[in-house]
């Protein structure tokens, strides 16, 4: 049932509890996801200027981990500043609205990293399985118009959320055992029927989550079918070395999707919730630039210059 009562539910406020049931360790706790953030802020905008400034790195594949990096950096400085901030403060409140804001942004952002590590996945079986018209496949166009959707995808199943949430009504001020305003969190506060949010996130959660994960799953069967043809060792291993990279960040990423979304709803499983969802909000965006980093030689090799090169104009 949609509420009409939009005076009461736009006074309510939220109390995000964080990590607040642990009061020794506050301090700590703050040192280390203000450090997280500080590595996240210089990793991911340090690959996309590197990126960006190297021509070397022009490529399909540095085009899409530069976007990833953006999406990256966007997540964490959505996420992670409240955070730090509700380590700090005694007033951990939060209102409706900004709640609400603050779930759209960062729910655009899981679901454009979704597409985009798709994306990457179908940019690595073509550099593999079909390396002569790899040129001609993904050309500027086509990977311009790839990103492109997956912003799209995340936008528009960000409002899709969004709205099922803004129909339901809040009737009151409700503690919330969490750091971030997630879907499950405005559903366990609502005071309304919940029937068709729920619907919502089932159908459009499931949908975003499998067509991405079985396009992955069906690019790496057929890399692995390839891999398995080549007769050199040495092509085996650059082709694994080329898949490795991402093939770490895809398991990181859904890994942590299946262990917090398959967690039964139980107050003794609050911390593994708490601690699941600081993971892909700000542990995630702070370990794709250090993964992609270094297991990359042109990278690593680019950074070189560029500290060269800052050291001779000093």
């Amino acid at each position: 049932m949609v509420s009409t009562d939009k005076n009461q539910s736009s006074e309510v406020v939220f109390i995000l509890l964080g990590f607040s049931d642990y009061p020794d360790l506050q301090v700590p706790l703050f040192l280390l996801f203000l450090t997280i953030y500080a590595v996240s802020v210089v990793g991911n905008g340090g690959m996309i200027v590197i990126i960006h400034i190297s021509p070397k790195l022009h490529t399909p594949m540095y085009f899409f981990l530069k976007n990833l990096s953006f999406v990256d950096f966007c997540c964490s400085t959505i996420v992670t500043p409240k955070l730090i901030e509700n380590l700090v403060v005694e007033d951990r409140r939060i209102s409706i609205k900004g709640c609400i804001t603050q779930f759209f942004f960062g729910t655009t952002c899981v679901m454009t990293e979704m597409v985009m590590l798709a994306v990457m996945a179908y940019d690595r079986l073509v550099a593999i399985c079909y390396p002569l018209l790899y040129s001609v496949v993904m050309s500027s166009e086509l990977c311009s118009r790839l990103v492109t959707v997956a912003y799209l995808w995340g936008i528009t199943f960000s409002l899709i959320f969004t709205y099922s949430i803004v129909v339901l009504s809040f009737c009151e001020t409700k503690i919330i055992n969490n750091f971030i305003c997630e879907y499950l969190v405005f559903l366990s506060a609502s005071c309304s029927d919940k029937h068709f949010s729920e619907i919502i996130l089932f159908t459009f959660a499931n949908l975003s989550l499998y067509c991405t994960l079985t396009i992955i799953l069906s690019s790496y069967i057929f890399i692995f079918l390839t891999i398995l043809k080549m007769h050199a060792g040495s092509g085996r291993y650059k082709a694994f070395s080329t898949c490795a990279s991402h093939l770490t960040a895809v398991t990181i990423f859904y890994g942590t999707f299946l262990f917090l979304y398959c967690i039964p709803n139980s107050k003794s499983t609050g911390l593994l919730v708490k601690i699941g969802s600081a993971f892909y909000t700000v542990m995630i965006p702070m370990l794709n630039p250090l993964i992609y980093s270094l297991r990359n030689k042109d990278v690593k090799e680019t950074f070189r210059k560029l500290m060269d090169l800052k050291t001779i104009s000093q």
